[in-house]
């Protein structure tokens, strides 16, 4: 197989996915837990999700979490993903997130985009339909407030202010902060469709394509061609090692105690779970391979062959492989996790993940 890239490295992303019963102090405990095994295994990255007003996705503010954790931790990157910049005021997430990248030392990434639960909507008074130009506006403040000193004004379609007359020279005072990171921390954007409009904006302005765990392998495959199409257009050249790829993979010692424990684990769970949230809404296309397909297909059994991966090592590589073929290829792959309800039969699969799968992956993809 020609290698696309010259290695692919592998992180970790949590919505987090959590039942509801389970204390949240314990849930977060185990999160906490989960990103320290990960850097112990080599996991160069760690992402935590943003969600205000659910209760099986808990973290309302991952930039409190990264600070909690980056005291456990010394190597692996952490991120949210994504901000959802449109229930925040840039100039509050561009001084938050300079702050948090000191904090990190330089180990922060970040990824940008805008949030998609209805409940944040309303609570928030947010039409959905606004989120990707809100997204947009909120990244071109908070790129301007970190590349220059004051005055600050900006008058955009959905933010407006000024920061002129308080500003004191002599005391310091009306200054934004600055990252550690210059200009800043690494950006990346998350894509959930085909011919994504995060994907063109990540290619136009040179941000990091994020393909999501809920899409099927053609639609990631279309992902990147946006993307790279986009780059393109903008006289940027799209480099494939940028490209992110999140997968739900559970590995076992053999696949028949995979996919029998994916049936019934929670990330199995997790998918039926998302899939009821699509049937209360714009229905279940994000899943489809074919979108033909009816919803009633879109099943469990159906999610097995396509976004979940299950198996032994010899079967999710063999999956993986499939996967590098139709995409084309990608330079980091990003574990999906969920909740802890057999600790060691996750963290039995972490092992496999890191120790067995990413070096026999590695070798087939990269030589």
């Amino acid at each position: 197989m020609a290698a696309a890239v010259e290695q692919i490295d592998y992180g970790m992303f949590i919505m987090p996915f959590h039942p509801p019963e389970k204390p949240f102090s314990q849930s977060f405990d185990e999160d906490l837990e989960l990103i320290v095994r990960a850097e112990e295994l080599g996991f160069k990255e760690f992402w935590i999700g943003e969600h205000h007003t659910m209760k099986y996705e808990p973290i309302v503010m991952p930039e409190i979490f990264i600070a909690r954790a980056l005291g456990d931790t010394s190597k692996i990157r952490l991120g949210p993903a994504p901000v959802c910049l449109n229930q925040h005021h840039p100039a509050f997430v561009a001084s938050r997130l300079a702050f948090l990248d000191h904090l990190a030392k330089g180990r922060l990434n970040l990824c940008f985009g805008n949030g998609s639960v209805t409940a944040d909507h309303e609570l928030y008074g947010i039409d959905p339909k606004d989120g990707g130009a809100m997204a947009l506006e909120a990244i071109d403040v908070i790129l301007d407030l970190w590349s220059h000193d004051p005055p600050y004004s900006h008058k955009g379609k959905f933010w407006q202010f000024e920061l002129k007359k308080t500003v004191d020279d002599e005391c310091l005072i009306g200054y934004i902060h600055k990252p550690y990171q210059l200009p800043h921390p690494p950006i990346s954007m998350p894509g959930m469709s085909r011919n994504s409009y995060s994907m063109k904006v990540a290619g136009q302005r040179g941000y990091q394509p994020f393909a999501h765990c809920l899409v099927a392998g053609n639609v990631v495959a279309d992902q990147w061609h946006t993307y790279a199409n986009a780059a393109e257009e903008a006289g940027r050249r799209p480099d494939r090692s940028d490209f992110k790829v999140a997968r739900s993979i559970f590995l076992a010692d053999t696949t028949a105690e995979a996919q029998q424990r994916v049936r019934s684990n929670s990330l199995g769970r997790n998918y039926e779970y998302i899939g009821g949230l699509f049937d209360k809404g714009l229905g279940r296309r994000i899943y489809k391979r074919d979108l033909d397909m009816p919803d009633s297909e879109c099943q469990l059994d159906y999610l097995m062959t396509e976004q979940i991966i299950a198996g032994d090592v010899d079967e999710v590589l063999r999956r993986l492989l499939a996967l590098v073929e139709e995409t084309g290829g990608f330079g980091t792959l990003v574990l999906m996790s969920y909740d802890w309800d057999d600790k060691a039969a996750w963290l039995r699969s972490m092992e496999l993940f890191a120790k067995e799968l990413m070096p026999r992956l590695n070798k087939a993809v990269c030589g």
